[in-house]
């Protein structure tokens, strides 16, 4: 099996929606733009927030197994994919990568 970095690259906030449907909340993501992780045999790595991996982990156990091409040709780079979590209010864009 490969192992697969994941890169938090961007992070959009929507707070007309957050102000529209979304209770106060205090504390949402400890996730900064530029963390990074290594996933080892497909695995959810430590640190990453579980909503983050449940978006991420099919194509991570797809790249792990060297499978990639996802969507006929939709990255650049075959053997990646750009995916987000799924918090509609501020999702969090990663890179996920294979690298051995």
């Amino acid at each position: 099996m490969k192992s697969v970095k994941i890169t938090a690259i961007r992070q959009s906030v929507y707070p007309d929606l957050s102000e529209k449907y979304e209770n106060p909340i205090e504390h949402t993501c400890d996730i900064k733009i530029g963390d990074s992780w290594i996933a080892i045999a497909g695995r959810q790595p430590e640190g990453l927030c579980d909503s983050a991996w449940q978006s991420m982990q099919p194509f991570v156990e797809k790249l792990a197994a060297g499978e990639g091409n996802f969507y006929d040709g939709w990255m650049k780079n075959p053997y990646s994919a750009m995916i987000s979590c799924n918090d509609g209010f501020r999702p969090m864009s990663f890179l996920i990568e294979t690298i051995d």
